[in-house]
């Protein structure tokens, strides 16, 4: 087909044309059929250069295609590429005086990613396993039980109330003082005890 990606060597091909027509479809030229922004998308993926042209005017709105692809997978949900603080940060570029510095700095930056991506891979997954999402959310989950046990032990009543519990804890008669000490301090000891044991059993699993 047309539109596969080029080989290693030999001549780059052209770019593939696209054309974007007024009610917005987009017609791939090389393949004679119309096509979507999901397509263009695998397309990039593919590594197959192409170009869109305005059907009728002829302008080349290339870059308004891709920027509309990134607000389409973005809004996907799920695993999104561009961090809140980073679009904040981009937006108040424009207008700047470093503005025409910028891309040339993400264009390098990632052309520096895309070189050591293949060593990434290779790395995560021999730290990770095949699916190190999966060890993140894991180590997730058992961070969230060790809070949570904390903090049913610093405040004892903080689980009757999860429940529903309709009336407050009655006062109980002071227990009598263990020799030695106060009961209250022997109790926190026991208790700052355990949080450490935890800890450091989660140490042992990550």
């Amino acid at each position: 087909m047309a539109d596969q990606p080029a080989p290693e060597s030999g001549p780059k091909p052209a770019p593939v044309v696209i054309k974007k027509y007024a009610n917005r479809r987009l017609y791939n030229t090389a393949t004679s059929a119309y096509v979507t922004l999901e397509h263009l998308s695998q397309m990039v993926k593919d590594k197959t250069d192409f170009v869109v042209y305005d059907a009728k005017t002829g302008e080349d709105i290339t870059r308004p295609v891709l920027t509309q692809i990134i607000f389409e997978e973005e809004s996907k949900g799920g695993q999104t590429l561009l961090p809140i603080p980073f679009l904040r940060q981009l937006i108040s570029f424009y207008g700047d005086s470093l503005q025409g510095v910028v891309p040339q700095y993400l264009e390098m930056s990632m052309a520096q990613f895309a070189r050591n991506q293949d060593q990434m891979r290779r790395y995560m997954q021999n730290t990770f396993g095949f699916n190190p999402f999966q060890q993140f959310e894991a180590m997730g989950k058992q961070n969230m039980a060790m809070f949570e046990n904390a903090m049913r032990m610093f405040n004892p009543f903080a689980a009757g109330q999860a429940n529903g519990a309709a009336e407050p804890p009655k006062a109980e008669p002071p227990a009598a003082a263990a020799p030695g000490g106060d009961t209250g301090i022997e109790d926190l000891k026991r208790k700052l005890d355990e949080l450490q044991s935890q800890l450091s059993d989660l140490s042992k699993k990550s």
